[in-house]
Order: structure tokens, then C-alpha cells, then sequence
């Protein structure tokens, strides 16, 4: 009777220490999911504020106003346009190649 008491009483101390070690890896493995979700939480954020910023940048008054004062452009217009004219009419009339003949 000694003996299966003794066998009985190993097989519980076993485990328990089972036990405690599987509830001891749960905790942690819940750390790091709550630490986890806080990250995707955070990296949400910043892309939302991202997409904001993207989106307020490619406004095209800031892309004009930015062309203006960084670039110094100015828009197109018909007394500052140039119109290259070529003798002939058409493609095949535009100049090839040097040395080439039609």
C-alpha cells in the first residue's frame, strides 16, 4: 500500500507542477497578446493620421502654392506658349535619324 501511496503522491506532485507551469505560460502568452493588440492598435492610428496627411498634401492649392513659392512657376499661358511647326504634314514628314533617307 506504501508503494502505490508513494507513486500516487509523485504522479500529483507531477502534476501540479504541470499545472502551474501550463497557467504560468498562459499569463505570458497573454502579455504578449495584450502587447501585441496595443501595437496594432497604435500602428492603426498612425495610419489613419497618415492617410490624413497624404491626403491633405495632394490637395492641389498646396501642390500650386508650393509649385509658386518653392519652384517659382507660374501657369501657361497663351503669350508665353511656343508652337514648333514643321514643313510638312503628318509623321511621316518629322525628322528621322541623322544620316537616315525617307
Amino acid at each position: 500500500m506504501t508503494r502505490v501511496n508513494t507513486l500516487l503522491l509523485a504522479v500529483l506532485v507531477v502534476c501540479a507542477l504541470l499545472l502551474v507551469s501550463t497557467q504560468y505560460q498562459a499569463r505570458r502568452l497573454h502579455v504578449d497578446l495584450e502587447a501585441a493588440q496595443d501595437t496594432t492598435r497604435k500602428l492603426e492610428v498612425e495610419w489613419s493620421q497618415l492617410q490624413l496627411d497624404q491626403a491633405s498634401l495632394s490637395k492641389h492649392a498646396l501642390i500650386d502654392s508650393a509649385a509658386r513659392r518653392d519652384l517659382d512657376m507660374v501657369p501657361a499661358s497663351p503669350a508665353r506658349t511656343e508652337y514648333l511647326t514643321f514643313g510638312g504634314h503628318g509623321p511621316d514628314h518629322l525628322p528621322g535619324p541623322a544620316g537616315s533617307s525617307p
